[in-house]
């Protein structure tokens, strides 16, 4: 079958177009007919071997996928050849056909195209873990989101909002800065790239405290890291909760003493293995996003759409952070 392959170590240039064997359903997964398969920050990782888990070569990257089941394995129960399904399946996602263990899928609700499908489970699933159950977001908490003009940005602004809270988005540009107030933001902080030398730094810190106003912000929900996190941390308030969603700019220093001085919280997200740990509150997680999602109150915001043959520049531009919203790849 098709499939976009990794065979060496590298970046988005050396995948190619190649052959994967036809996946088989073993006990306790199913095979998916892929449809969409949407981009996330560990694409760009796994086929550098700078993820936490290193595939055998050659395979696909893509991690997240809709589509058709089209076979069960023994074992597995509530699905049938012909469901429509969204799922998690670590990689081999970018290929005509992929399996998946049974407990990382999920019946898509019969209104959702494929599309929308696949870019839902791997942002809004790590931004309802990381709000609700790392962050314990309430009704008027104060929520900082860095990188929020990105698919993972965006879902944590619209379930920030769904939850009741102050959002500000923080953004690298004009471009972004409106698709962050269109996702929901109450208000945005324009920023510029890193590095930041100290007076950058603490100029960056007086912009976020003015935006939260009062004693700071409850939450901050860090997708960037690098010389972002210390000026939001500083902007944080009295045992507030910094959560570590990504870092495409880097791996964040923090000065400790902060943590002290204002009694807060660094908390890791690590969405797939809690996933894997905790199916049950995940499952209710997803339920309650898929509840969410007709009442109109979140949404996937596709920006672009590409076939497999180009899916390897939806990769790049994911990497560059050039990307606003999602970018799915139909297949």
């Amino acid at each position: 079958m098709k499939a976009l392959l990794s065979s060496i170590v590298g970046g988005p240039e050396t995948l190619s177009i190649g052959e994967l064997p036809e996946p088989v359903a073993m006990a306790g997964h199913i095979v998916i007919a892929v449809k969409a398969c949407s981009i996330n920050f560990p694409d760009t990782l796994i086929i550098e071997d700078r993820y936490q888990f290193k595939p055998p070569r050659p395979f696909a990257p893509g991690g997240e996928v809709a589509g058709v089941v089209e076979a069960v394995g023994d074992g597995v129960t509530g699905f049938a050849v012909g469901d429509k399904i969204i799922a998690l399946t670590g990689h081999n996602g970018l290929a005509e056909k992929v399996a998946a263990m049974a407990f990382n899928c999920f019946k898509m609700p019969e209104d959702m195209d494929f599309a929308t499908g696949s870019a839902l489970l791997m942002t809004y699933g790590t931004s309802v873990h990381a709000l609700k159950d790392r962050g314990h977001m309430k009704t008027g908490d104060k929520v900082l989101v860095l990188g929020g003009a990105g698919g993972i940005g965006i879902s944590a602004i619209e379930l920030a909002k769904a939850y009741g809270g102050y959002v500000v988005a923080g953004v690298s540009s004009e471009e972004k800065a409106a698709i962050a107030r269109e996702a929901g933001a109450d208000d945005v902080v324009i920023y510029p790239y890193q590095p930041f030398d100290k007076d950058a730094s603490k100029d960056l810190a007086n912009k976020f405290k003015a935006a939260a106003g009062g004693d700071g912000f409850n939450i901050v929900y860090d997708t960037v890291g690098g010389d972002y996190s210390e000026p939001a941390v500083r902007a944080i308030a009295w045992e507030g909760r910094l959560l570590v969603v990504g870092f495409p700019a880097g791996i964040a220093k923090l000065p400790l003493n902060l943590t002290l001085l204002k009694s807060c919280d660094i908390c890791g997200v690590f969405w797939g293995a809690f996933a894997a740990r905790d199916p049950k509150t995940n499952m209710d997680n997803i339920n309650s996003l898929f509840d969410l999602h007709k009442a109109g109150k979140i949404a996937p915001r596709i920006s672009q759409r590409y076939n497999l043959e180009n899916a390897a520049t939806a990769i790049a531009a994911l990497g560059d952070r050039k990307a606003v919203g999602k970018l799915v790849v139909e297949i």
